[in-house]
């Protein structure tokens, strides 16, 4: 005698489990998600657009940590003092730090030092990205 088994039948797989799992995903990154605050960013305006140019622009330092760690403004190698009086002398300027890709965290930490206590208030690092 020859037993046969029944075929069972497949199971059909209902989407509406996914689809809720996927909009509760969506919720929760719409949610937690940080958006773009975009007056932040500078506008250029024209003059003809009615409003003038200011009178007296703040400069702009970029001061380039090297791989060895050593900062350096204009090119010329620079000291935690000298970094400090190049600021004092200029407190409206923008300051711009920009570690080369070798450089120690440790001395980008002493240029941020530093210049934050030679009264920097608007600094920022920069960081280069390789072209593709």
């Amino acid at each position: 005698m020859k037993l046969t088994r029944r075929k069972r039948n497949m199971a059909l797989i209902t989407m509406t489990p996914l689809v809720d799992v996927m909009m509760i995903l969506l919720v929760f990154f719409m949610v937690t998600s940080t958006y773009l605050d975009l007056d932040m960013m500078p506008m250029v305006q024209s003059e003809s657009e009615g409003v003038a140019a200011p009178a007296d622009p703040a400069p702009t330092l970029l001061i380039r940590i090297t791989a060895s760690g050593e900062a350096r403004l204009r090119g010329q190698p620079l000291t935690a003092q000298s970094l400090a009086s190049a600021l004092a002398s200029q407190p409206r300027a923008r300051v711009l730090i920009l570690p080369s890709g070798g450089a120690n965290v440790q001395a980008l930490v002493s240029a941020i030092e530093t210049a934050t206590k030679a009264g920097a208030e608007n600094l920022r690092v920069v960081r280069l990205e390789a072209a593709e």
